[in-house]
C-alpha cells in the first residue's frame, strides 16, 4: 500500500475515534498491524491535533461566546469549571510523568485490557443512569470528576478520553447532551497541552519525522480534522436520543480483538 494512502487511513481512523468512546489508541494499534506500518508517537500526537481542530470548528460559537462574554455570570462560572476539570488533569498528569516517570505502555496487551474493561464499564454505567434525565448544568462537583475522568484516561491509554469524561459526568448527574459538551471544551486545553508537551518531549529525546514526512503529517492531519469534524457534529445529534450501549460492547469486542493479536507478545 503507498504510504500517503495508509497515512490518509489512519488520519480516518484518528478521526473517527478520537471523540467516541470506543478509544483511538486500540483502532491506531490494529490499523498499524493491519497496514504492516509503525508510525511514531510524535506522528499519533500529531495528527490528534487535525481531530482536534475539528473540536474548534464545530465549537467555535461556543467558545467565542465564552471568550467575549466572559464578564457574565454564567460564563464566568462555566469558565471556572472548564479551569478546575483542566487543572485537576494537568496538575495530576504532571505528577504521573515527573513524580512517579510514568510511560505509555508499548506492548499491545495493556491497551486491550483498558478497551476491553472500559466496555463493561459503559455497560455498566448506562445500565446505573438509565431512565435518570439529568440536569443540564455543569456543577463544579461534575467539573472535579471530570478532571479525574480525564487523569484516568491518560493513565490507561485504551480507556478513551471522551468516553471517560461523558460516563463520568453522567455518573455525577449531569444531561447526556450537557455532558458531551462539556466534554468536547474541556478537551480542547487538555489536548492542546498533551500534546505540544508531547511533541517538545519527543523533539528533545531526538525523536524526529524526516522532513519528507511532513507533506504525509499534514496529510494525516487534514484527513483527522475532516473526519472528526463530521464525527463530532454527528454524535452531537446521536447523544439526544441514544446511549452508549452499544459502544460498549464494540468496545468488549475490539478488546478481544486486541488480545487476541497480543497473544504472541
Amino acid at each position: 500500500m503507498p504510504d500517503w494512502l495508509a497515512v490518509i487511513l489512519l488520519g480516518i481512523i484518528e478521526g473517527l475515534t478520537e471523540f467516541l468512546p470506543v478509544s483511538s489508541t486500540g483502532h491506531l494499534l490494529l490499523a498499524e498491524q493491519w497496514l504492516n506500518i509503525s508510525k511514531t508517537e510524535l506522528f499519533n500526537t500529531v495528527i490528534q491535533c487535525g481531530a482536534l481542530m475539528a473540536v474548534l470548528a464545530v465549537f467555535w460559537s461556543r467558545v467565542n461566546s465564552l471568550a467575549l462574554g466572559w464578564r457574565e455570570a454564567n460564563a464566568q462560572k462555566y469558565l471556572i469549571h472548564l479551569a478546575v476539570a483542566f487543572g485537576i488533569t494537568g496538575v495530576g498528569g504532571l505528577l504521573l510523568k515527573k513524580v512517579l516517570h510514568w510511560k505509555l505502555p508499548h506492548t499491545p496487551f495493556p491497551v486491550a485490557i483498558a478497551t476491553l474493561a472500559g466496555g463493561f464499564v459503559i455497560l455498566a454505567i448506562e445500565r446505573w443512569v438509565k431512565g435518570r434525565p439529568g440536569i443540564a448544568e455543569i456543577t463544579i462537583r461534575t467539573a472535579v470528576i471530570v478532571g479525574f475522568a480525564q487523569l484516568l484516561a491518560a493513565a490507561f491509554p485504551g480507556t478513551s478520553r471522551s468516553g471517560a469524561c461523558i460516563l463520568f459526568a453522567l455518573l455525577a448527574g449531569t444531561a447526556r447532551p450537557a455532558a458531551t459538551e462539556f466534554s468536547f471544551l474541556v478537551g480542547i486545553p487538555t489536548m492542546i497541552a498533551a500534546s505540544g508537551l508531547e511533541i517538545v518531549s519527543s523533539l528533545k529525546s531526538g525523536e524526529r519525522i524526516p522532513g519528507s514526512d511532513w507533506g504525509m503529517v499534514a496529510l494525516g492531519s487534514a484527513a483527522a480534522a475532516v473526519t472528526a469534524f463530521l464525527v463530532v457534529r454527528w454524535l452531537l445529534r446521536f447523544v439526544q436520543t441514544h446511549t452508549f450501549v452499544a459502544f460498549g460492547w464494540y468496545r468488549i469486542a475490539l478488546g478481544a480483538v486486541i488480545l487476541w493479536l497480543a497473544r504472541g507478545h
